[in-house]
């Protein structure tokens, strides 16, 4: 089989068929194999990764580091890891795949596996990168740049910042109230940049996609008519859209690990802790249950500060 342009969905499938009918492997096998298959699938949509031969090593190791955001056991990630290397090698052997990007895919090691941090001064040259493009007044400019601002500032995750309606941010206050997990609903400050950057969207970008979403028919409902942020065509931003914009403003930033919204929480939990913060304070901020949670971010402070040291000591 030789299929260069072979669409990951198909790929996935013909793998499947290959493992239950000519391998003759068990159904529970295969059965675990369709199902961490159709969730990196899903991911990979999220990505905008449509082709097999476009399955990276960076794709894959962003996988599996959401699936230990998302909580999951240790050897559910390993039992991915292994699914998903058993699927790129086949398509390497079938001429799916020019070169295995599973090769030298390693499961994540929970805790030990510190999460991506940027830069204040990467931080500063990407926002004010944003609020260049939205001097024009466009409209997707404005709330790309209201986004970031936000999404820095109070430190939520994607699925809190999408959730987000209009009457919830108070201006005045600099307050964001946010559902987290369970349900659990939290009142989170930011600063100052954010309430001017939301100010522009609320008042110069906002209008324009509602009213679009208006005329095609996608924007005035009960589920969206309140949505603090928009997609281009009107209707509630998704977690998919946010995830995006966020991954376009970070790939070409040095740094390995994840691109997506979560980043700028933990970019924001770690310079909180860097700028003196308590760390119970963090825990409250980031909505953890645990404290054990927020702690990981006093390892990615240690090993920033060892890092420094090592640079910039005289006899380090």
């Amino acid at each position: 089989m030789d299929d260069h342009g072979a669409t990951l969905g198909a790929a996935v499938t013909a793998f499947l068929d290959d493992a239950a009918h000519v391998r003759g492997l068990s159904a529970q096998t295969v059965r675990a194999y369709r199902g961490d298959l159709e969730d990196l699938l899903r991911f990979a949509e999220d990505r905008t990764v449509a082709r097999a031969q476009d399955v990276s090593l960076e794709l894959l190791r962003d996988w599996l580091w959401d699936a230990n955001e998302r909580g999951l056991a240790r050897s559910s990630i390993a039992r991915r890891s292994s699914s998903v290397r058993a699927f790129s090698r086949w398509a390497t052997e079938t001429g799916i795949l020019q070169v295995d990007p599973g090769v030298r895919l390693r499961a994540p090691k929970g805790a030990a596996h510190l999460p991506r941090v940027v830069s204040q001064d990467q931080v500063r040259v990407l926002l004010d990168g944003l609020s260049a493009r939205a001097v024009g007044d466009d409209a997707s400019a404005l709330r790309d740049l209201a986004l970031v601002e936000l999404l820095y500032a109070a430190a939520i995750r994607v699925s809190e910042l999408v959730g987000i309606d209009v009457p919830d941010v108070d201006r005045g206050r600099l307050t964001v109230r946010v559902l987290g997990k369970g349900g659990k609903e939290r009142v989170v400050p930011f600063g100052t940049p954010a309430r001017d950057a939301l100010e522009a969207w609320l008042e110069r970008g906002r209008p324009v996609l509602a009213a679009r979403g208006a005329i095609a028919g996608t924007g005035q409902s009960a589920a969206t008519g309140q949505a603090l942020f928009l997609g281009d065509r009107g209707g509630r931003l998704g977690v998919r859209s946010a995830y995006r914009v966020v991954a376009r403003l970070l790939q070409d930033l040095p740094g390995e690990g994840p691109s997506g919204p979560h980043t700028f929480r933990h970019t924001a939990a770690t310079h909180l802790l860097d700028g003196g913060a308590d760390l119970r304070a963090v825990q409250e901020l980031l909505g953890h249950a645990s404290l054990g949670t927020t702690q990981i971010y006093t390892h990615v402070s240690s090993a920033r500060l060892r890092e420094v040291y090592r640079t910039a000591h005289p006899r380090a």
